[in-house]
């Protein structure tokens, strides 16, 4: 299973393109990902026959949210199950580095009936092996991690250990830097049955000015023929 997390209309569309099954649909990725538009998501789906999973994140930097965020989430997560979203990417620590469990409760219970995998706040946390196990009791079907690294390849003895923990229980699907070069390593090491990335490129315009910091004239977008070459990779291996 490839996952691809799209940032844009045509990121979604090269996704579905080039055999992926699922994308993970958000905004400004440089931030970490953030909840995408309404406008965009109503445009994916009229566009895309495979899964749409959307990104549940109100603003940059840590996991930590109060009530006002919490709200935010969640009627965030009613607005993606009026609009067709297959499932929602969430996830909420304490202060201590432990799963918030009220406010991920609260939002499992908006998102019910859907497919719900916990983000990379578990890279976040005190004890991955544990917040593992709560996320399992709380019925999440699917955890998003580089391993606590900057990229899954650096944490991919991690994400081993947690495909060996969750023993099937729950799916542990490696994410963060994974490309044509490294993703058959990490499969061989990992054990892991999913993935997730971006397989992007900087699409770049003929530029009637000097960019101006911050308004550049090119932007990312996932690439066709990088996404096909990793499915087929993927679909070469055997366990």
């Amino acid at each position: 299973m490839i996952e691809i997390c799209a940032t844009n209309i045509q990121s979604a569309i090269a996704a579905q393109r080039a055999g992926a099954q699922r994308i993970e649909l958000c905004c400004a990725i440089d931030g970490g990902g953030l909840t995408p538009s309404p406008g965009l998501l109503r445009e994916t789906r009229k566009q895309l026959s495979i899964a749409i999973n959307v990104l549940i994140r109100p603003r940059e930097g840590n996991f930590c949210y109060d009530e006002r965020e919490l709200n935010i989430m969640l009627d965030d997560i009613r607005f993606c199950r009026e609009a067709g979203a297959d499932g929602v990417v969430i996830g909420a620590l304490d202060a201590g580095g432990r799963l918030d469990v009220p406010a991920m409760q609260a939002m499992l219970d908006a998102a019910e009936g859907m497919d719900v995998t916990c983000h990379r706040a578990i890279d976040y946390a005190a004890d991955p092996l544990e917040t593992l196990e709560t996320l399992i009791t709380l019925g999440v079907r699917r955890i998003l991690s580089s391993g606590q690294a900057v990229n899954a390849f650096e944490g991919r003895f991690l994400l081993k250990k947690l495909v060996e923990k969750a023993a099937g229980r729950i799916i542990v699907m490696p994410g963060a830097g994974i490309s044509v070069q490294n993703i058959r390593e990490i499969m061989e090491i990992t054990g892991a049955q999913e993935f997730h990335l971006t397989g992007r490129k900087k699409i770049v315009q003929p530029n009637p000015g000097g960019d101006i910091p911050g308004l550049e004239w090119w932007y990312w977008a996932s690439d066709e023929a990088t996404i096909r070459e990793v499915v087929e990779i993927s679909g070469r291996m055997t366990f």
